[in-house]
């Protein structure tokens, strides 16, 4: 069961990942799409990592890797790379859309996708709570491609 939980884990990432790489393909990043490190969406990214390694730090200094709660960050902080990677290639547009707003929900599906990974490793994928949080992340991400464009 933790198996199948784990290689569905790795399933999502997997495909979130390659979700962006074909987003970098089909739009190839032009130097005015480095300017996304200057908009409010990349600003409440960074804010967002920042806080959550120093988080990890702070309790590296009395657990190791293996403590839950440093799972779960850095489960949060590997979304929250892969929603970053997702920003930067973006594509030039009106930096309207790349706004606080966009950040904060690039944040909660980061944080809803590490949830779903942490219920994955103990309840099956057919689970109401399973079921209730893939919902939840498939609003966000709607919510996501429908600023993005």
């Amino acid at each position: 069961m933790k198996l199948t939980a784990y290689l569905f884990a790795m399933l999502l990432l997997t495909l979130g990942f390659v979700e962006c790489r074909a987003q970098a393909k089909a739009q190839p990043v032009k130097s005015a799409a480095a300017g996304y490190k200057a908009s409010a969406a990349f600003a409440e990214l960074r804010v967002k990592q920042a806080e959550l390694e120093a988080d990890v730090e702070s309790l590296l200094e009395e657990y190791t890797e293996e403590y839950p709660k440093v799972k779960e960050i850095r489960s949060v902080l590997g979304f929250l790379r892969i929603e970053t990677e997702r920003l930067a290639n973006a594509g030039p547009g009106s930096p309207e859309r790349l706004s606080s707003a966009l950040g904060k929900l690039m944040i909660k599906k980061a944080e809803m996708q590490a949830e779903l990974v942490r219920l994955l490793e103990t309840l099956q994928p057919a689970h109401p709570d399973v079921k209730r949080a893939k919902r939840k992340l498939d609003i966000f991400e709607a919510a996501i491609k429908d600023i993005l464009g």
